[in-house]
């Protein structure tokens, strides 16, 4: 089981770095559930992909950063560091991803990140707001 999972962990981060969310869809169960400790929400895999589509077309260059992955019972544990450009400058992130596996397929993935950074990317990432032509400007 502890290699099945290490190489599911190989090839899901792959594919998230390289925007293949066909393949992240492939790692996936079907039914499996996506948690984030900075909302304490679950996401379906449909919901996810739309995440990582973000991630693909906002964050070029996006590297991880793996500081370690292990075999836990039943999956692996990865911490890293996500790097990445944005249109504001370099931005990392450090993270720890706790997955459950099986049949080679991810049925749980946990992320765990600190929602400061959270809010740091979104601002980073951030289109100011179109003024409608012939509209004034909004002023403070």
């Amino acid at each position: 089981m502890s290699i099945d999972a290490l190489d599911v962990a190989e090839r899901f981060f792959r594919a998230v770095e390289g925007g293949d969310i066909d393949a992240v869809r492939s790692i996936y169960a079907p039914d499996a559930l996506i948690w984030h400790n900075h909302d304490r929400r679950e996401q379906t895999v449909e919901e996810n992909l739309r995440v990582l589509r973000w991630v693909a077309r906002n964050l070029p260059g996006r590297r991880y950063n793996i500081r370690r992955r292990v075999a836990i019972p039943g999956g692996f544990m990865q911490q890293h560091v996500l790097e990445a450009e944005t249109g504001n400058g370099p931005f990392a992130m450090p993270a720890c991803i706790v997955c459950e596996v099986k049949d080679g397929r991810i049925t749980r993935l946990e992320e765990y990140l600190d929602s400061v950074q959270v809010g740091q990317l979104r601002s980073m990432t951030a289109v100011p707001e179109a003024t409608p032509a012939g509209a004034k400007p909004k002023t403070p």
